[in-house]
C-alpha cells in the first residue's frame, strides 16, 4: 500500500503517538488533517512535516462542534482516507480511591469522542464506498490493568464498537476498520493521566520511560496498516506475552493481574501511592 497523495485525519496529532505516525505518513507523500487542542504545536508540526497539511484544532468532546469540523475536513481535498482516531487520555488511580467525574472524563474523551467523530464522517465513506477507519486504543483494552479501569472500560469499548462496525461496513461498503493496540510507548500519557480526584498526575513512570519509541510504534501501525490487518498489536516483551496470554491462558493472566492488585492495595494501607511495577510492564 502507498499512502502517496493520500489524506490522512489524525486527532491528537500534536504529541506522542500521533505527531509520530503524522510524520511517518507524511514520509510516505501523503496529505495531512492534523487535530488537536494545540494550534501552536499543530502548527510547529505542521510546518516541519514538509507536506501538504491542514491545521484543524477542536476538543473532541465538543459535539456540537463536530459536523462543521467533518465538514472542514472532507471539502479539504475532496475526501478523507483515512482516520485516525488518536486523542485520549489516560488513568493512574485505583478504583476506591476515583470519583464519578474522573470516569465521565474517561469515557468521554476514550469513547465518546472517537465514536461520535467516527458516526460524523461514516456517512461520506459509505457513499464513497472508500475509507479506513482507524482506533487507537490499547493493549489495556484487551487485558483490564491496574490503575485505568475507566480507561481500560473506554479502549475495550473502542474495540467492540470497531469490531462491530467492520462487520457492518467491511463487506457491503468496502471500508477498513482497524484497532491499534499499543503497549508502553514513550510519551507523556502516564503524565498527563489522571489521578482518583480528576488532577493530572504531572509525572511519568518507569513502565512508560522503558516503552517503545514512538517512531518505531507508528512504524509498526503503517506496516500493519500495509499488510491489512484488521487489528495490529504494538508491544514487546512482557506486554506481548500478557496479550497473547489474554486468549492462551486467561485464568492465569488474571492471576497476574490480581497479584498487582494485592501489591497495590497494601501499598495503598502503608499510606504509598499507585506506582505500577516494571515488571509487570504490561500497559498504555
Amino acid at each position: 500500500m502507498t499512502w502517496q497523495g493520500r489524506t490522512i485525519w489524525i486527532t491528537g496529532a500534536s504529541s506522542g503517538i500521533g505527531a509520530a505516525l503524522a510524520e511517518a505518513f507524511a514520509a510516505e507523500g501523503a496529505a495531512l488533517i492534523l487535530s488537536g487542542r494545540r494550534r501552536e504545536a499543530l502548527d510547529a508540526l505542521a510546518a516541519q512535516l514538509g507536506t501538504e497539511s491542514l491545521v484543524l484544532p477542536f476538543e473532541t468532546t465538543d459535539w456540537a462542534a463536530l459536523p462543521g469540523v467533518v465538514e472542514a475536513a472532507w471539502t479539504w481535498r475532496n475526501g478523507v482516507d483515512v482516520l485516525v482516531n488518536n486523542a485520549g487520555i489516560s488513568q493512574r488511580s485505583l478504583a476506591v480511591d476515583t470519583v464519578p467525574e474522573v470516569y465521565d472524563r474517561l469515557l468521554d474523551t476514550d469513547l465518546r469522542a472517537p465514536i461520535n467523530l467516527t458516526q460524523a464522517l461514516l456517512p461520506h465513506m459509505v457513499e464513497r464506498r472508500a475509507g479506513t477507519i482507524v482506533m487507537i486504543s490499547s493493549v489495556a483494552g484487551r487485558l483490564g490493568p491496574v490503575l485505568r479501569t475507566g480507561y481500560a472500560a473506554a479502549k475495550h469499548g473502542l474495540i467492540g464498537y470497531a469490531d462491530a462496525l467492520r462487520a457492518e461496513v467491511e463487506q457491503a461498503y468496502g471500508l477498513r476498520v482497524v484497532n491499534v493496540l499499543p503497549g508502553s510507548v514513550r510519551t507523556g500519557v502516564a503524565a498527563n493521566a489522571l489521578q482518583g480526584d480528576g488532577s493530572a498526575r504531572g509525572e511519568s513512570d518507569a513502565n512508560i520511560d522503558a516503552g517503545m519509541d514512538p517512531a518505531e510504534c507508528a512504524r509498526r501501525i503503517l506496516a500493519g496498516l500495509a499488510d491489512g490487518q484488521r487489528e495490529i498489536i504494538v508491544a514487546e516483551g512482557a506486554e506481548a506475552f500478557a496479550a497473547a496470554l489474554r486468549w492462551q491462558d486467561p485464568e492465569r493472566l488474571f492471576d497476574m493481574l490480581a497479584a498487582e492488585g494485592k501489591r497495590l492495595a497494601e501499598a495503598r494501607a502503608a499510606g504509598k501511592g499507585p506506582e505500577p511495577a516494571l515488571v509487570n510492564r504490561t500497559f498504555k
